[in-house]
C-alpha cells in the first residue's frame, strides 16, 4: 500500500484536522473540496492555510458530483486509501434542499466508490452520521440496530451512502469502513453548528433561540477524538465492510450545554424558547463497545473541549 490518501471535504472542519494529522504521519494528502458556499469560503481557506505549503499536500478545487473530474484525479494520484468526508451537511437545511442533498451525498458518494473500485483503492472510509438512527428510542445506539427511524432527508442520504458502501464492498471486494459521527465540535467548527452559533451570539450579546424543552441530548464529540477514530479505522485490517459508531458515550442535555458554555465564557445568554423543529430528534448516544475493540477511547471531556473551543474562538474573533 502506498502512502497516497484522497480526503474529500478536506478543507472543512473535520477534514482540515484530519489532513494535519495525516501529514504529520507522513502521508501524501490529496484534498478534493469544492468550497461549497454553504458558509464563507474564507473560513475554509483559513482552515488549510498552514498546510498549503507542505510538500505532501495537494489541493483540487473540484466537485465530487462531477464524475469526469473525480476520475481524472484518481488517474493522476492512484491513491491507496480514500477518506470520504465531503457532504451536504445539516439536518434542517436538508428538509428544504432534499434534492441537492441527495445529489451530493448519494451520487457524489457513488462517484467516489466507483472510482475507488476501478483504480484499486485498498481502503475506503465513509463519514456517516448519528442521524441514521433518527427517532430510535433504544439507547445507547448500537451499530446492529435496524435503521427504521430516520427523521430527516440528511439522515436518509447518509443511510443511503452506507448501503452503497456495503454494496460496493460486496460487488468489488472493496474494503470499506463507515463511521457514524456523533455531534462533532471544537476549533474550526462550522458557524451553523450549535456551539459555534451559541458562542457567537453570546459574545455579541444577542438572543439565542432554543428549540423544545431543553431536555434533548446530544453525544458531543471533540474533533481530535474524531480524528483519533478515523486513524484507528485507517490502521484496522479489514477485507469486507464494517460500520462503527464514533462518539463520546456521554450525552449532554441542551440546558446543561448552555450552562457549560456560559461558565466557559463567563457570560449569560438571553434565551428565547421555541417549539421543536421538523427533523429534530430527542437524543443521540453512541454505544462505543465495537469501536473500542479496535483501540478507540475518547479523551476529551466536554468542559475541556469547550475551553479549547473558546480559546480558538476568541483568537479568531480578534484576528
Amino acid at each position: 500500500m502506498n502512502n497516497k490518501v484522497i480526503v474529500t471535504g478536506g478543507a472543512g472542519f473535520i477534514g482540515s484536522h484530519l489532513t494535519e494529522h495525516l501529514l504529520s504521519e507522513g502521508y501524501e494528502v490529496h484534498v478534493i473540496d469544492n468550497f461549497d458556499p454553504f458558509y464563507p469560503r474564507e473560513i475554509k481557506e483559513q482552515n488549510i492555510a498552514a498546510q498549503l505549503d507542505h510538500k505532501n499536500y495537494f489541493l483540487y478545487e473540484k466537485d465530487i458530483c462531477n464524475e469526469i473530474e473525480v476520475r481524472k484525479i484518481f488517474e493522476e494520484v492512484k491513491p491507496s486509501m480514500v477518506v470520504h468526508l465531503a457532504a451536504k451537511a445539516g439536518v434542517r437545511p436538508s428538509i428544504q434542499q432534499s434534492r441537492e442533498y441527495a445529489k451530493v451525498n448519494i451520487i457524489g458518494t457513488l462517484h467516489m466508490l466507483q472510482a475507488s473500485a476501478d483504480y484499486g483503492v485498498k481502503k475506503f472510509i465513509f463519514a456517516s452520521s448519528s442521524s441514521v438512527y433518527g427517532l430510535n428510542e433504544q439507547v445507547p445506539f448500537k451499530e446492529e440496530q435496524p435503521l427504521l427511524y430516520i427523521a430527516s432527508p440528511y439522515g436518509a442520504t447518509k443511510a443511503a451512502g452506507e448501503v452503497l458502501c456495503k454494496s460496493y464492498s460486496h460487488c468489488f471486494k472493496l474494503p470499506v469502513i463507515a463511521l457514524r459521527f456523533f455531534t462533532v465540535y471544537g476549533p474550526r467548527q462550522r458557524p451553523d453548528l450549535a456551539i459555534h452559533k451559541f458562542a457567537a451570539k453570546l459574545l455579541n450579546g444577542e438572543e439565542i433561540e432554543l428549540y423544545g424543552d431543553g431536555l434533548s441530548s446530544r453525544d458531543y464529540t471533540y474533533v481530535s477524538d474524531i480524528v483519533q477514530g478515523i486513524d484507528k479505522a485507517i490502521h484496522y485490517r479489514i477485507n469486507g465492510y464494517e460500520v462503527f459508531n464514533l462518539g463520546n458515550d456521554r450525552p449532554i442535555q441542551l440546558i446543561d450545554l448552555i450552562d457549560r458554555i456560559e461558565k466557559t465564557f463567563n457570560l449569560q445568554f438571553s434565551k428565547k424558547w421555541m417549539s421543536n423543529q421538523i427533523g429534530d430528534v430527542p437524543q443521540t448516544w453512541a454505544d462505543l463497545t465495537k469501536i473500542k475493540k479496535i483501540g478507540y477511547v475518547p479523551e476529551i471531556e466536554l468542559d475541556e473541549g469547550l475551553r479549547r473551543f473558546a480559546s480558538w474562538f476568541k483568537k479568531t474573533r480578534k484576528g
